[in-house]
């Protein structure tokens, strides 16, 4: 890959670029992206909720459809969901309906999870997971400390990453869970730090 800025991976948003994954047309396209991301070694860091404002369908069958007809193009690189499968907070019924289709299949050691990761940036907003705490809590332990990124979202004035990580932090999780996970690297970033330390 020649474009320096496509050299680690790819940040796809399937909400904002308004991708409907029960759309044939969309999914092709979304698939020539996953062969090609793993073809130049890309990781891929992905927004898979659909968009909102247009009521794209989203929930278990979109999840089985990335799970079976996206990873599966992509299956060497690593593949990171944001938001625990959501766009923000927890009290969409459909990303529990999502993230589901995900956890059952890490119970079941589906090789096509292999490298997919999740991370927890911006689950703790203000109103929209505390009353369903306990749900959190579950999926985050059926998805084991090991696949769970930490991350503070876009830093804007009311959203700062000292604040992101003190609400991250009331989430009723043991403090050696938040110590795992708050500690975990992406294998990608890992990489791109071990070739930085050795161009210098």
């Amino acid at each position: 890959m020649r474009d320096p800025n496509l050299r680690t991976g790819l940040k796809l948003h399937f909400g904002n670029s308004d991708v409907n994954v029960d759309n044939p047309d969309h999914l092709a396209r979304v698939r020539r992206v996953f062969r090609a991301a793993n073809e130049f070694h890309m990781a891929i860091v992905v927004h898979m909720h659909a968009n909102y404002d247009h009521h794209r369908p989203y929930g278990a069958q979109e999840a089985r459809i990335f799970l079976e007809q996206l990873l599966p193009e992509a299956p060497d690189v690593v593949v990171q969901i944001a938001h625990l499968a959501g766009n923000g907070g927890y009290d969409d019924t459909a990303t529990d309906a999502a993230l589901s289709v995900f956890v059952k299949a890490i119970e079941r050691k589906d090789p096509r999870m292999k490298n997919v990761y999740f991370d927890v940036c911006g689950i703790a907003i203000p109103g929209k997971w505390e009353n369903k705490a306990d749900l959190v809590v579950k999926r985050i332990r059926q998805i084991g400390a090991g696949r769970l990124l930490y991350g503070s979202d876009a830093a804007t004035a009311d959203n700062l990453p000292k604040d992101t990580l003190k609400r991250w932090h009331s989430v009723p999780l043991t403090q050696e869970e938040f110590r795992d996970i708050d500690n975990n690297v992406a294998p990608y970033l890992r990489n791109w730090l071990s070739a930085a330390e050795s161009r210098h």
